[in-house]
């Protein structure tokens, strides 16, 4: 495989994890979470039953979850597009071995990121055997993040593009490793927040309950509860839920005043157009995030915002791990890039539409 068939490879499983993290809110959202109760397959089977005899059978060996074939589907098409992406990613890897003693190809990252594919099977595996138990469903939704940055890095690295780091201060560097720093700590809330049902502990906006600091349970809010109970719909009592929900309301006030300042001293003291472009961008996001945010608390939670809001928060963690690529990656020595010329100093390998 060429140069840029594996960079074309690359971008399209970038975009399927985009679509599989969106995908895979909606399935949560949608309350199809457990919509098969067993994995990978669907009441033993490779797909959802459909016939009288095959639903009389699921429903027998699952006595207490009926099967409901809509969110069973909705479930299962996740899994589809995940198992899809998973063999991708395998494809992207073993063909990054082979090509290993290529200058340009990149080898750890394409692994790595197989290893992440493999944890997020086992954490989508116990997400449903351990019935939604929260820790493992904010592993499993962190998993998926962690995949699409990977992806976008590897794009980034195949590609050779933004690499601006001789433009960037020491300053602009820590800055923007600080604000992905926090950016992360964000979603992981929003995670525990999502799997612990409190997005609709606070039906008001900036109040919580029409208080500013109500009554809060913040022990049991951010403690282990144990396995085996149900989580479906959460356990928690509103105490708990407001202190989880309030938490994630300053987390969101810190990573907008850290985005927006990171993007700002882009725009100011990024020398090229490549760092300045991207701290535009995360900006941008980081708004149109917070503004997704206030809209469904105001909307009570539809779940076109609600998956929006994951959308998003997808495409700024890109933003944001592209941003700290820009300003810490250095271009390619002289040496290295003519090591990947070929004869009479043509490029060994060309993309017409993704040059180096």
């Amino acid at each position: 495989m060429a140069r840029h068939g594996y960079l074309y490879l690359a971008i399209l499983a970038a975009l399927l994890a985009l679509v599989v993290i969106v995908l895979g809110a909606y399935v949560r959202l949608s309350q199809a979470g457990l919509g098969c109760p067993d994995w990978p397959g669907c009441y033993g089977h490779i797909n959802v039953p459909d016939t009288h005899q095959a639903i009389a059978a699921a429903d027998a060996r699952y006595a207490g979850r009926p099967l409901q074939p809509g969110r069973a589907w909705k479930e299962m098409l996740h899994r589809y597009f995940a198992g899809s992406l998973a063999v991708l990613i395998l494809i992207l890897a073993v063909v990054a071995w082979r090509r290993r003693r290529h200058v340009s190809q990149p080898v750890v990252l394409p692994w790595l990121t197989l290893l992440t594919v493999i944890l997020q099977a086992l954490l989508g595996m116990w997400t449903v055997t351990l019935l939604l138990f929260p820790p493992v469903v904010m592993g499993h939704l962190l998993g998926g993040y962690a995949t699409f940055a990977l992806l976008v890095l590897l794009v980034l690295q195949t590609g050779g593009y933004l690499r601006a780091g001789e433009a960037a201060s020491k300053l602009l560097r820590w800055m923007a490793a600080l604000a992905l720093l926090v950016l992360v700590c964000q979603i992981a809330l929003g995670g525990w927040t999502s799997s612990n049902y409190a997005g609709i502990a606070c039906p008001d906006f900036p109040t919580c309950q029409g208080q500013w600091w109500p009554p809060m349970d913040f022990r049991n809010a951010f403690s282990w509860h144990g396995l085996g109970p149900d989580y479906q719909g959460g356990i928690l009592g509103d105490p708990a839920r407001v202190a989880i929900h309030v938490i994630h309301r300053l987390g969101a006030l810190a990573t907008f005043v850290m985005v927006i300042t990171t993007g700002l001293l882009c725009l100011i003291k990024g020398r090229k157009p490549a760092i300045q472009c991207l701290g535009l961008l995360a900006a941008v996001l980081v708004i149109c995030q917070v503004g997704i945010g206030i809209s469904m608390v105001h909307w009570a939670l539809p779940l076109a915002l609600t998956d929006a809001h994951t959308g998003v928060a997808a495409l700024l963690l890109a933003t944001v791990v592209s941003l700290n690529w820009a300003v810490w990656a250095k271009p390619v020595s002289l040496a290295t890039h003519q090591q990947r010329m070929g004869p009479a100093g043509q490029p060994a390998t060309h993309s017409p539409l993704f040059p180096s």
